[in-house]
């Protein structure tokens, strides 16, 4: 027996490939919306992490800070207490300048030289009295730069003649003078330099 397809074959593979595309197109949309939700919670998986980084960071630039602080503070308490230990030291170191001034005088000045007077104004002595000749005030100029260790820089001031003495027949003629000299405070190893060392018996 023969069979006739009387419907139109035509028609019916257009159905059939219309019905295949909106398949593929459906699958399509799926898939598209299966990649997006899966970027998405990737991203914000990546997005929480990151989150997680920045506030571990920001906690530990936080105690950093707060050391920063506390190290800056002891700075401080440092540097006061080293402002304090030098005033302290310059108070005892000023309180001995005296004795020393008077043991180094009595060293320098010559025979012949007579002091009348030691003023100290700051960093700065003043010393006046009277010599039996020119040479012996140059001899204690030369000796303080020379040889000074607690005193340098001798300027003289002012030298002129004079005559002392309780009665014209006893008067002496003399050179009155007085001279400036620098205070100065050596440290240990100059004072060691300058030291004469006993001998050795």
């Amino acid at each position: 027996m023969i069979l006739i397809n009387l419907l139109p074959h035509r028609e019916a593979g257009r159905l059939a490939r219309k019905r295949a595309f909106f398949a593929g197109l459906v699958v399509s949309v799926v898939g598209g919306l299966g990649l997006v939700a899966f970027a998405l919670s990737f991203v914000t998986q990546l997005t929480s992490q990151q989150e997680a980084r920045n506030e571990f960071l920001r906690g530990e630039i936080k105690k950093l800070e707060t050391q920063i602080k506390d190290i800056a503070t002891l700075r401080v308490e440092i540097e006061a207490l080293k402002a304090r230990q030098r005033a302290i030291e310059d108070l005892q170191t000023d309180r001995n300048v005296p004795v020393h001034l008077l043991n180094e005088l009595v060293k320098h000045v010559p025979d012949g030289l007579y002091l009348k007077s030691v003023v100290q104004t700051g960093s700065g002595l003043v010393l006046s009295g009277f010599a039996q000749s020119n040479e012996r005030v140059s001899e204690l100029l030369r000796s303080t730069s020379q040889n000074g260790v607690w005193m340098e820089r001798p300027e003289l001031i002012e030298i002129k003649s004079a005559v002392v003495g309780p009665a014209p027949r006893e008067s002496a003629r003399v050179y009155e003078f007085s001279m400036r000299l620098k205070i100065r405070r050596p440290d240990s190893g100059a004072l060691d330099a300058k030291t004469p060392k006993p001998k050795a018996s």
